[in-house]
């Protein structure tokens, strides 16, 4: 009788087993972030980015797929909550820009950079204008990531933003419009 019950102990005792790991490993596997707009680890001057064949991203985003409300693909206009707009407002930001990196999943994509809205320095790159002479209209907390400044006339090459791996992030959080 006890080793009955021994046997069947072992038996319970060992299949519960993978229920636990499966349980276990849920727990310490990270969970996607997504899409995701970084700042540079050292704060990497804007003239540098294009030379670097690898950028060390900050430890945290300055905006996450929970700060964007919505993305709107045809003018990669973001609305943002309140919080995440503050963030960006508050940046403090050269004439000459501040380097970002558009992540999914915090693999880069594309890096680009904030540039304040009087700066009088052109640049043929991405960018988020901070502090907008023309703010975005479409919504009250809004940013707009363009090509070129101070308008895509400035801009040389291939437009990265529309890059299908973001899209499919910003679709799978419903944040896609």
């Amino acid at each position: 009788m006890k080793k009955i019950l021994i046997v069947a102990l072992t038996v319970i005792w060992l299949s519960a087993l993978p229920v636990f790991n499966a349980c276990n490993s849920q727990a310490t596997t990270p969970m996607s972030e997504g899409f995701t707009i970084y700042l540079t680890r050292d704060n990497i001057p804007v003239s540098q980015m294009e030379a670097l064949s690898h950028v060390e991203i900050a430890d945290e985003p300055i905006i996450s797929v929970n700060d964007v409300i919505s993305y709107q693909w045809d003018t990669h206009t973001i609305e943002l909550t309140q919080e995440a707009y503050k963030r960006i407002d508050e940046l403090e930001v050269p004439t000459s820009g501040k380097s970002f990196v558009v992540c999914v999943d915090k693999a880069p994509i594309y890096w680009g950079a904030f540039w304040a809205g009087y700066s009088s320095q052109s640049f043929d790159g991405v960018t988020i204008s901070v502090k907008p002479i023309f703010p975005v209209d479409a919504f009250e907390y809004a940013i707009q990531i363009r090509v070129g400044f101070p308008s895509s006339s400035f801009f040389q090459g291939e437009d990265p933003r529309a890059n299908p791996v973001i899209m499919e992030s910003l679709e799978k959080a419903g944040k896609l419009k």
